[in-house]
Parts: structure tokens; sequence; C-alpha cells
């Protein structure tokens, strides 16, 4: 597996207004301008989604996804991993949330993904740079108002 692209930005908004946004993964879209459709496909037995399909759009990694989402260190981390795509071959990542304060939480998104098509570590590194910096910024600024 290749190395984490990470990324970390504090939010003004409560814990609870963070962990809202981030495990309502079927309303993604909204807030996140690379994801253009997200589905719930199973939950378990406390309805939370375990599985999502999803058509990603972002810069050079345009593909639908179905993703295992895995909630086992919920709600301190929410974890991810590839199930099937139509282009990817891996894609591995989380969502960290940390208080900072009543008012204040961290939030830091570690992804990586292995494409079909050889390119070079570098480009594959900027574009998770690029797509976590762009998916915290949104978060951000979707909660901020």
């Amino acid at each position: 597996m290749s190395d984490l692209s990470s990324s970390t930005i504090t939010i003004d908004a409560s814990v609870a207004a963070v962990e809202a946004a981030l495990f309502a993964i079927d309303q993604y879209p909204s807030w996140s301008s690379a994801i253009k459709s997200a589905e719930s496909v199973a939950t378990d037995e406390q309805g939370r989604i375990t599985k999502a399909k999803m058509t990603i759009d972002a810069g050079m990694m345009k593909d639908r996804v179905i993703l295992d989402y895995d909630w086992s260190q919920a709600p301190a981390k929410l974890s991810f991993s590839l199930d099937d795509a139509d282009l990817l071959t891996g894609m591995d990542g989380s969502y960290s949330i940390k208080s900072v304060d009543e008012d204040t939480t961290q939030v830091t998104y570690e992804l990586t993904v292995s494409l079909s098509m050889p390119i070079p570590a570098m480009m594959r590194q900027k574009a998770e740079k690029t797509t976590i910096d762009q998916a915290l910024s949104q978060l951000k600024a979707s909660l901020e108002g």
C-alpha cells in the first residue's frame, strides 16, 4: 500500500455538528463538489451506512466506487476502503474527529488511492492532497455557513 496523504483543518463548529456531517455519508454531495452522488447500499443494526455507492469527480480521479465504511473507532474516527470501482484498484481513508473546545473541532482526513493505470507517485500524491484539502475546506465552509 502506498503512503497516506493527510491534512488537518480546524472548524468553528461543535464536534456533534462535524460528526453529523461526516456520518451522513449519503449527504456528502450537499457539501463536497467532488462527490457527484452517494447512496446507501447497506447499513448496520444502528442504521449507519456500511457500504455506499458513489460517483466521484476529483480532477484526474473520476470513477464510480463502492466503499465499505468501518465504524469500529467511531465517533473519533470513520474509516473507509474500496470494495469495487471502474478504474481505481484501491482507496483507503479516514476522517479523524477531535474536539478542541465546545465550539471548535479538528478534522484530519487521510487518503491513499491506487489506480489501474500507471501514474507517477508524485502526481498521485498531489491529486490525493488536492482532493483532501478541497474536501476539508468545503466541509468547513458548509459547517461555518
